[in-house]
């Protein structure tokens, strides 16, 4: 047996360790440069991805046809050598860059210390201090708490009981567009049926929906979305009967919708005067991504609790749930909880991510990538009008396509141009209720320059389409 607790040989270790000689660099490291030597996929990467489809689940689908060994700034580097812009930071979720070097060295330096206990058998600082910024970072001035776990699903869920538990009601209402996760009362969240939905019900009951506010679609004004949606909620569900609001403040998946002015806070205000808990689900627009270190601020309301996952970590696993410390002590005790939630090593990677977002101007700097992407994306729209709709903050910005002379939403044209652009090294998503919409999500360590290059392949693909 080996130090630390390693049964592997010594053989078995020294070929590892040789085939990681091999590998590019990590972290900012990497040449930030698109470069592609083979087509893709390659034909490691081909070789990776057939053995996938011989051992993984076909549910488990994929986007970008390579194998990635190594990541860092604003790149993604694959088996054969190839360098793709990265535009979509793992959906969001490394935001301060992969193998950012403070997130690397306090993961290597916790794991050397212990990788377990349970946090719920013996406690250990490093969860406190999280629960600590948690409760320090989030909007509001008032007395907090936060709870540690594993995934934005399981914050979700864990928001939604911590909700019924406080007032002692059962109904919970989610929005047109949302999407909250794949697990049963998050599918039951989620609005949008495939991928997410199709065949895996029946779902968890006294979850209901409502319009949100969708300018781009609806046309109406913030107080005029929030009368429409207040009168579904009071006469459909009754707010004696309701237990939770939740909405992402900008809607991820459903397509980067922004609410207008005003809509968010009339939503908040209700919420107040009925003693429904109000629950904002920042999994995807939390940590720096809009420009600020939480969208809610940008609509300037103060949740009484919020869901966080994602950008927490650094691509380490961990999510979280903080509010009003009143609500959150709902739950009796051992009612909140798990294995793994606020494992020591991604409490680790939380405090080295949260301490670049404070003190490296990456707030600043989401700012300056949405202004970059904004200018650019308004250009080519003024060039097409099949580019629909521009919107967003910060780095989490989105673009629409429609049919020009109808408005209706163009799928086709979206999944064209991403693909198209995959092909030639740059990495995009798209999202959206009808599967129209590219989201931008570059990590916030990316150069102008690459984003730049990026951008002209994305113009290139669209007039080639």
């Amino acid at each position: 047996m080996l130090p630390g607790g390693d049964l592997r040989s010594l053989d078995a270790m020294s070929t590892i360790d040789a085939q990681a000689d091999t590998l590019p660099l990590g972290g900012p490291s990497l040449p930030q440069e698109r470069r592609l030597v083979t087509e893709l996929p390659g034909p490691r990467s081909a070789e990776i991805l057939a053995r996938k489809a011989s051992a993984v689940p076909a549910g488990v689908g994929h986007t970008v046809p390579v194998a990635a060994v190594a990541a860092g700034g604003g790149v993604v580097v694959d088996a054969d050598g190839n360098s793709l812009i990265d535009l979509g930071s793992g959906i969001a979720v490394t935001t301060v860059g992969s193998a950012h070097p403070k997130v690397a060295a306090a993961i290597a330096a916790q794991a050397a210390q212990f990788t377990h206990t349970c946090f719920m058998i013996s406690p250990y600082e490093s969860y406190v201090e999280v629960a600590e910024a948690l409760n320090r970072l989030t909007p509001g001035d008032f007395a907090k708490k936060t709870a540690l776990f594993n995934s934005g699903a399981e914050a979700v869920e864990n928001a939604i009981k911590i909700a019924r538990k406080h007032t002692g009601r059962q109904a919970v209402v989610a929005f047109d567009h949302g999407y909250h996760g794949r697990t049963n009362l998050t599918m039951a969240l989620t609005a949008k049926a495939m991928p997410y939905k199709s065949g895996f019900g029946p779902f968890a009951p006294e979850v209901y929906r409502a319009q949100a506010s969708y300018p781009f679609r609806d046309g109406l004004s913030g107080a005029e979305a929030a009368a429409r949606t207040i009168l579904q909620l009071e006469k459909q569900i009754g707010a004696d009967n309701l237990a939770a609001v939740i909405i992402e403040p900008i809607q991820g998946e459903g397509g980067f919708i922004v609410p207008a002015d005003g809509y968010l806070p009339a939503i908040v205000e209700w919420c107040r005067a009925n003693g429904v808990v109000f629950i904002a689900d920042e999994v995807q627009t939390g940590f720096g991504r809009t420009g600020a270190m939480f969208a809610s601020e940008i609509f300037g309301i103060e949740p009484d609790l919020i869901t966080t996952a994602k950008g927490i970590a650094g691509g380490m696993p961990l999510a979280a749930v903080t509010g009003r410390a009143e609500i959150m002590d709902a739950s009796h005790s051992g009612g909140l909880g798990g294995t793994y939630g606020g494992n020591p090593v991604a409490c680790a990677a939380a405090l080295a991510a949260i301490d670049a977002y404070e003190t490296e101007g990456l707030l600043e700097r989401a700012v300056e990538i949405g202004a970059l992407l904004k200018d650019r994306l308004a250009a080519i729209q003024a060039a097409d009008p099949r580019v629909g709709d521009i919107r967003g903050h910060g780095a989490m910005i989105a673009a629409e396509f429609v049919d020009p002379a109808t408005g209706a939403p163009d799928a086709a044209l979206t999944g064209a141009v991403a693909k198209a652009a995959i092909a030639q090294g740059v990495i995009v998503l798209t999202c959206g209720t009808f599967g129209n919409v590219i989201r931008f999500l570059p990590p916030l360590t990316i150069g102008d320059d690459l984003l730049n290059e990026g951008l002209d392949v994305i113009a290139e693909a669209l007039a080639a389409h």
